[in-house]
C-alpha cells in the first residue's frame, strides 16, 4: 500500500527536473494522465478477476506489472517513452490499491476491521508527506530514476511476505470470463477519463466525440452485464441502498478533494504570496487529519453505526470547505484549518464506507464491490480537475481574452505583485473554483444524510452472495 500510495506524490516533486532533462515539456500532463487512466481503467477487472481466482495470485500479478513499470520508467530515455512506461505502471496500481483493502475485509473479523482499515488509511497520510521530500532529495543528490526504482525493494518484501503468509481456499472451477463486458468498461471509462483530463487540449469537438463514445459503451455495458453469466460489474450491488449512496458519497467527496488538493496550494502561492513550502502545508494538512480520522473511525464503527459516522464525515467535509470557502484570504493558517477539516471528514468517509461495502457482501464479490468504490474516488478526482480547471480558465479567459487556457498557464503570477487585473482574475477564478467545491462538499452530506442506519452487525449476517 505505501508502495502505490508514494508513488502518486514522489513523482510531482521531481517531474520539473525529470521534463527539463528528458525535453518533451508538452507531454508533462501525460505523466500523471497515462498512470491515473490505466488505474482508472483497471480497477474494475483486478476485483473481478480477484473474485474469481482469488486475491493471492492477481495481487502478485499486479504488483509484478508494477515494478516492470517502475524499471521501465527509470530507464526512459525521452518523455514520451516515460509517458508508455507510465501507462505500464498504471496497469500494476490497479490491483494494488483495492486487492490491499479488499484484503482486510478477508482476513479480520468485523470487530477488527475498522480498526485495520483506519491504520492503513494512515499509510496515505504518512506517503502524502514523505512522497514530496523524498522527491526533492533523489533529484538533488542522486539519478531522477531512483524516483521509480525506490520501489523495487517495497514490491519485492511484499511479494515475499504474501507468498509466504497469504493462504486462500479458493474452490477450483471452470471461470466464465465476461471478456465483453471488460472490452466496454475498458473503451467506456478510457473514453470518459481521456475527455475529462484533455478536454482542454484537445478541443470541444474531441470532448463531444469522446464522451458520446463512452455514453454508448456505457449502455453496451449495463446491457451485457445483465446478460453475462458472471459478469465484471455486479450490477444488483447497486441496488442495495448503502453501497449506492457510499459510491454516490465517494464520487462527490473525490470531486472535492481534487479542488483543494490542485487549487488550495495555487491560491496561497499565487494570492496570497506565500512560498511554496507554505503552500504545501496546507495540503499536508489534510494528510493529517485523514489518518487520525481513519484510525477513529476504525474504532467507533461497529457500535456507532454507519449512518452517523458517515454524517459527521460528510460534515466535517462541509465545514472545511465552508472555511476555505468563506475565509481563505485571511491566511495559510486558515486555509490549513479548512484542509485538515477536509482531510478528517474523507478519513472518516473511507473507512466507514469500506468497511460497510465489505460487510454487506460475501466473500466472491467482494473484489468487485471494493473496487467500484475505489473507482468511484478516481473518477471523482478526475471529474474534479476538468471542472475547476475549465471554470479557472473560463476567469482568467474574461481577462485576457480567448480564454485560451495554455497561455493563461504561462502568464499565472508569482504574487500579490502581479499586474492587478490578472490578480484579481485569478483570484476571482480561484475563490469560484472553492465555492464549486462546498457545492459538491454538500452533495455528499445529503447523500450521506440518506444512507440507511443499519447495523453492521446485522449486514454481515446477510450478505450479498447471490
Amino acid at each position: 500500500m505505501f508502495m502505490a500510495a508514494i508513488e502518486a506524490t514522489i513523482v510531482a516533486t521531481a517531474l520539473p527536473t525529470i521534463a527539463g532533462k528528458l525535453g518533451g515539456i508538452e507531454l508533462y500532463s501525460w505523466v500523471f494522465s497515462a498512470f491515473l487512466l490505466m488505474q482508472a481503467v483497471t480497477i474494475p477487472i483486478y476485483g473481478k478477476l480477484s473474485d474469481l481466482f482469488g486475491r493471492k495470485p492477481v495481487l502478485i500479478m499486479g504488483i509484478l506489472i508494477f515494478l516492470a513499470g517502475s524499471i521501465l520508467c527509470g530507464v526512459a530515455w525521452s518523455m514520451p517513452a516515460l509517458v508508455a512506461f507510465r501507462f505500464i505502471q498504471g496497469i500494476g496500481a490497479g490491483a494494488v490499491h483495492p486487492l490491499a483493502t479488499t484484503l482486510i475485509g478477508d482476513l479480520y473479523t468485523l470487530e477488527e476491521r475498522g480498526r485495520v482499515q483506519g491504520y492503513m488509511s494512515s499509510v496515505w497520510g504518512v506517503s502524502a508527506i514523505v512522497g514530496p521530500l523524498a522527491g526533492a532529495l533523489i533529484v538533488q543528490h542522486t539519478t531522477w530514476a531512483w524516483v521509480f526504482w525506490v520501489n523495487l525493494p517495497f514490491g519485492i518484501v511484499a511479494i515475499a511476505l504474501v507468498s509466504l503468509y497469504l493462504h486462500e481456499e479458493i474452490e477450483r472451477k471452470k471461470p466464465n470470463i465476461d471478456f465483453a463486458g471488460a472490452g466496454l468498461i475498458i473503451v467506456g471509462l478510457v473514453s470518459l477519463m481521456l475527455a475529462l483530463t484533455q478536454g482542454g487540449r484537445w478541443g470541444v469537438a474531441a470532448v463531444v466525440l469522446l464522451l458520446a463514445v463512452a455514453a454508448v459503451a456505457t449502455w453496451l455495458f449495463l446491457r451485457q452485464q445483465r446478460r453475462a453469466a458472471d459478469p465484471i460489474m455486479h450490477l444488483e450491488l447497486w441496488q442495495d441502498r448503502l453501497i449506492a449512496l457510499a459510491n454516490a458519497a465517494t464520487l462527490c467527496s473525490g470531486i472535492a478533494m481534487i479542488g483543494v488538493i490542485s487549487f488550495l496550494p495555487m491560491f496561497v502561492q499565487r494570492v496570497l504570496g506565500e512560498s511554496a513550502l507554505v503552500a504545501g502545508f496546507t495540503v499536508c494538512a489534510m494528510s493529517v487529519g485523514w489518518p487520525i480520522a481513519s484510525v477513529i473511525t476504525g474504532h467507533l464503527l461497529v457500535r456507532t453505526g454507519t449512518q452517523r459516522l458517515a454524517r459527521v464525515g460528510a460534515c466535517a467535509i462541509c465545514a472545511g470547505s465552508l472555511i476555505i470557502a468563506l475565509a481563505v484570504d485571511r491566511g495559510p493558517l486558515v486555509a490549513g484549518l479548512g484542509s485538515f477539516f477536509v482531510g478528517i471528514g474523507l478519513g472518516v468517509l473511507t473507512t466507514t464506507f469500506i468497511v460497510a461495502i465489505q460487510t454487506s457482501v460475501g466473500w466472491a464479490k467482494r473484489g468487485v464491490a471494493t473496487a467500484s468504490n475505489m473507482l468511484m474516488r478516481i473518477l471523482g478526482n478526475a471529474l474534479g480537475a476538468a471542472v475547476y480547471g475549465g471554470a479557472l480558465n473560463l476567469a482568467l479567459g474574461q481577462t485576457l481574452g480567448g480564454g485560451r487556457g495554455a497561455p493563461l498557464r504561462a502568464t499565472l503570477p508569482e504574487g500579490v505583485d502581479a499586474a492587478a487585473p490578472l490578480y484579481s482574475s485569478l483570484s476571482s477564478g480561484l475563490h469560484t473554483v472553492f465555492w464549486t467545491v462546498l457545492l459538491f462538499a454538500l452533495i455528499t452530506v445529503v447523500a450521506c444524510w440518506l444512507v440507511p442506519d443499519q447495523n453492521l452487525r446485522e449486514r454481515e449476517s446477510r450478505k450479498i452472495d447471490g
